[in-house]
């Protein structure tokens, strides 16, 4: 286990919620490499949580905390940001990550599908911000929040509207609450992915990430090299904006399955009749 001495700089912490694997992996990783003590989050995956904090451990010099849990439930998200400062003591960023994907028609709309994307996309957030924030102020160190939302923010799509509004509704929470924390010298920001790689890669992937404007799919470390830049002193002059990291998917209108016929796909080229 790691010992500070008087060389050492100042301790940093990161609480990463949805750490195990995808997004919130690769940017625990980073945060790790770049040598904070990290508490990541999951909800039972067990196996990849513990592989991902042995990484993560390596990475740091420091034990990654690891905390399994149901963050649709508010008293968990509570719980989380308290165990986050008994753990590590502060918490200087936290990594709002943790969500689910989940679809429907509006005609057929499941309450239970409503009530756990609100709860887990943006209630969790919400409370995980309040909860830390306090903390931040009280210690008077200053901060950083970074939500994932998504490119669905800002382009819609059938079937979408819970997924996608309530990523819409965080991205503009954010910018409230940017507001509230900027005389505490917390910076809060979002960053929007799209068409990320977040499991074992399949032709489908290939398929979709050469019609995307920079040809290929992104990675972990796509994202988790903006967050890393997001939290430093680099970006010290940022707060409330959306960076979209989607390899230009959204810019021309397509639509992420690659499939469907609207946006650019509609257009045919021009041609002259002579």
């Amino acid at each position: 286990m790691h010992n500070q001495t008087q060389a050492d700089p100042p301790k940093k912490t990161a609480l990463v919620t949805g750490g195990s694997r995808g997004i919130g992996r690769g940017i625990a990783l980073a945060l790790a490499e770049a040598g904070y003590e990290i508490m990541i989050t999951h909800y039972r995956d067990d196996v990849m949580a513990e592989r991902t904090a042995e990484e993560i451990a390596r990475l740091s010099g420091r034990v990654c905390t690891v905390r399994e849990g149901d963050l649709r439930e508010a008293e968990e998200a509570v719980g989380t940001v308290a165990e986050a400062i008994r753990a590590m003591g502060q918490i200087d960023v936290l990594i709002n990550n943790a969500g689910i994907g989940m679809y429907s028609s509006i005609t057929e709309l499941p309450l239970a599908h409503l009530d756990d994307t609100m709860n887990l996309n943006f209630r969790a957030p919400m409370l995980l911000m309040r909860e830390a924030s306090k903390d931040m102020i009280e210690a008077g160190r200053g901060g950083n929040i970074i939500n994932i939302v998504s490119t669905h923010a800002e382009r819609a799509y059938p079937g979408d509207a819970v997924y996608g509004g309530l990523k819409a509704a965080l991205k503009r929470a954010t910018e409230s609450v940017a507001l509230d924390l900027s005389p505490y010298g917390i910076r809060v920001n979002c960053i929007a992915p799209g068409g990320i790689l977040v499991r074992e890669r399949e032709p489908f992937h290939d398929q979709i990430g050469a019609k995307i404007p920079l040809g290929r799919v992104g990675i972990p470390e796509d994202i988790a090299q903006a967050a890393l830049w997001l939290v430093s002193d680099h970006a010290s002059y940022i707060t409330g904006i959306t960076v979209r990291i989607d390899g230009g998917l959204i810019l021309p209108g397509m639509p992420e399955d690659g499939e469907s016929t609207w946006g650019f796909r509609k257009v045919q080229p021009f041609t002259v009749n002579s």
